[in-house]
């Protein structure tokens, strides 16, 4: 298992050697140790690799991930996941603001707490966060999904497309164009299965509320100029 310690080690060698795999190599596993908040730790990687973060990071870790497994022992800082493509991201603590934004698909999981602009243009990627999301989160959200276990902050869903929102707790206020939606069959089994692919388990879809698009933003309508 390769082994960096970024207390001596520069960032730019760790971010070449995960970006250097070969194909057919068996050194998939990295473990990163005394990552001391730096930034872009294990961004860009393309391939099946397991990283294990021993602490907490700064802005973009993991971003443009596709296909790797990375899990922070800590807290990240602005725009971890930022444009994931697939994979998993999973942060043990807290995230800072845009967690997860325009990603395209994967999974991130935020098992503490997550910032404003949680899921921010949002296109594809599943986010399940454990406790809190702060305002405006997944502002202008395309589609994939948000699981909030705690409560989320005001402006939820502003400007929304066709992402889907599933909150557990209050939600101080709905952005523009966002609304509460009915919870159907189909939306019970599909955030019965991200509470398991997260590991959160104990909570049950039915204590979820559901919100998406009114659909009153899609085109210009003079009725509904105050909502612009």
């Amino acid at each position: 298992m390769p082994e960096f310690d970024l207390a001596s080690a520069p960032l730019r060698d760790l971010n070449q050697a995960l970006h250097a795999i070969e194909p057919g190599t068996n050194d998939l596993a990295f473990d990163i140790r005394n990552p001391r908040g730096s930034h872009a730790v294990a961004v860009g990687c393309d391939a099946p690799l397991t990283v294990n973060v021993h602490g907490s990071v700064g802005y973009y870790c993991g971003g443009m991930n596709a296909q790797a497994a990375i899990t922070v022992r800590g807290s990240a800082g602005p725009g971890v996941a930022e444009n994931m493509m697939s994979g998993t991201v999973i942060v043990e603590g807290d995230a800072s603001q845009y967690a997860g934004a325009t990603g395209r698909g994967g999974l991130l999981v935020i098992k503490g707490n997550a910032s404003s602009r949680c899921g921010i243009s949002m296109k594809g990627i599943d986010i399940v966060v454990a406790g809190n999301v702060g305002h405006m989160s997944a502002f202008m959200a395309q589609s994939g999904n948000l699981v909030v276990l705690g409560d989320a902050g005001e402006a939820l869903g502003d400007s929304i497309y066709e992402a889907k929102l599933f909150v557990r707790g209050q939600v101080k206020s709905l952005g523009a164009d966002c609304e509460e939606k009915e919870m159907r069959p189909e939306h019970v089994a599909l955030l019965e299965s991200l509470l398991e692919r997260a590991g959160m388990t104990d909570a049950r879809p039915s204590e979820f509320r559901r919100y998406g698009s009114a659909r009153k933003l899609y085109n210009f309508s003079i009725d509904n100029v105050d909502a612009y």
